[in-house]
């Protein structure tokens, strides 16, 4: 349809016509032919974008060293000379999430303080530092045959990375696929999308200044959620989606997408306390895990403790999760001994509970008889996230470590620490609680790939 034959279907003088009239038919053939017009425009640009990154993935995989970390540091820079200016632009965000009456955790999700900033800043620091370890060749061994055979590990090309709420994900998507010679598309959420447009300028501005390719990182930019369909079904120039919020979004995500997807659903953490246990340092710990901050995927959001050191502890812990407003759920034997506890919060878990991630001020807690129990519960209950043991006892934690089902397992340090930055990543793409193609935080090896290498002198097969 022509824009001249739109034209035609204006409303005539004299106001609306009726139902079922020929007009109403026009009326709705043009909201359908408008409609199929935008998707038409939101498939170019979603294309458009596909091509470029591709186009830019070329020539990020062949880039120095010095030329990425030189980007890295230029970001850094740039980050902490805007802090002002990008405050400015989370407040708007947030503004608008308080207004749509937004879950606390999403709004503190949004935040992007001087903390988040300078972290991000340390990231990229971080990552200029690492050693670069794309091109390098492993496991290479001389074959009877004379060939010697081993793997190189490369760049994957391009990622997509489709998130929610927290703007600080723009950096540390864009920092490592820059550190990692691979291009990405972002798609940050609607509430965060004027934080996420100033971040993005910045690091566009640093590719430039280090001579890298501009569309290396591309923001989609706009907040159709129609976008997302399209990032997840172009395998022609997306080699692997990387889903990073709430659960809605990463089920659709893995359910729809056309290409290979590194996701995780839940954060449903656990800290086990173990009899025996230093009980100065579980107490601390196991506060840190779940107050320290609520949002996170790695806050603890179960409490296990051993039957013989239960007495002892749970009073001192139900003290502090009292003082805090933290609500516990606990199965008959916990309940008993915390309701001694002034002001505590309890209520009694449900089945439901033991599979719950909270993200809020609400821990459930549960009483085993040792370690044995504490994994059978975690390995049926948990996301297979993060777990950790409190414990004194060496072939207690040796036995949870080789038995925990998770991505990330821990002894006697708090769930919180299981981040790509806390690990040395330099930052994260996300947590992955799949077991292929890359598994807990992922970094640069996580965003590579392994290609085999023959090197010969002539050899022919016979």
């Amino acid at each position: 349809m022509t824009e001249g034959q739109l034209s035609t279907l204006s409303v005539p003088a004299g106001g609306r016509q009726p139902s079922g009239s020929p007009f109403g038919v026009r009326q709705r053939a043009t909201h359908a032919t408008m409609k199929a017009m935008n998707a038409l425009n939101m498939a170019q640009l979603m294309q458009a974008l596909g091509l470029q990154a591709k186009t830019a993935s070329a020539l990020m995989a062949k880039a120095s060293t010095a030329s990425k970390n030189s980007a890295l540091l230029t970001l850094a820079a740039l980050l902490r000379a805007n802090v002002q200016g990008l405050q400015t632009e989370n407040a708007r965000d947030l503004e608008r999430a308080i207004a749509a009456d937004l879950s606390a955790p999403m709004v503190d999700r949004l935040k992007l303080d001087a903390k988040a900033i300078e972290t991000c800043a340390q990231g990229c620091e971080q990552l200029a530092a690492m050693p670069d370890v794309m091109g390098e060749i492993i496991g290479m061994k001389q074959q009877p045959s004379g060939i010697r055979v081993g793997q190189m590990r490369v760049p994957i090309g391009v990622f997509g990375m489709i998130y929610e709420s927290r703007p600080n994900v723009t950096i540390e998507a864009a920092s490592l696929s820059i550190k990692s010679g691979n291009a990405c598309i972002l798609r940050g959420g609607s509430e965060a999308i004027d934080s996420n447009k100033a971040l993005a300028a910045l690091v566009q501005q640093a590719l430039q200044a280090s001579g890298l390719p501009l569309h290396a990182v591309q923001l989609v930019p706009t907040t159709d959620r129609e976008a997302v369909g399209h990032l997840i079904t172009m395998p022609q120039y997306v080699d692997v989606i990387i889903p990073r919020g709430g659960k809605g979004l990463i089920e659709r995500v893995s359910r729809d997408a056309k290409v290979p997807v590194i996701k995780h659903l839940d954060g449903n953490c656990h800290t086990y306390v173990d009899d025996p246990c230093d009980l100065e340092m579980a107490v601390r710990v196991a506060d840190n895990a779940k107050t320290q901050k609520y949002s996170p995927c790695n806050a603890s959001e179960g409490l296990l403790v051993a039957r013989g050191i239960a007495g002892a502890f749970l009073p001192l812990i139900g003290a502090i999760y009292a003082a805090k407003g933290v609500e516990m759920r606990c199965d008959g034997e916990a309940k008993a001994i915390l309701s001694a506890v002034s002001g505590a919060r309890l209520k009694d878990a449900s089945e439901q509970d033991w599979y719950e991630e909270y993200l809020a001020p609400i821990i459930h807690i549960k009483v085993v008889a040792g370690v044995d129990e504490a994994v059978a519960h975690i390995n049926r209950y948990s996301s297979h996230h993060t777990d950790a043991i409190l414990t004194r006892d060496h072939m207690h934690a040796q036995a949870f470590l080789r038995e925990v089902d998770s991505a990330s397992v821990m002894v006697n340090a708090s769930t919180r620490f299981a981040d790509g930055f806390e690990f040395g990543l330099g930052a994260e793409i996300g947590i992955s609680t799949d077991k292929f193609h890359a598994r807990g935080p992922v970094g640069i090896e996580g965003l590579s790939s392994l290609k085999y290498v023959v090197l010969g002198n002539g050899e022919v097969r016979h």
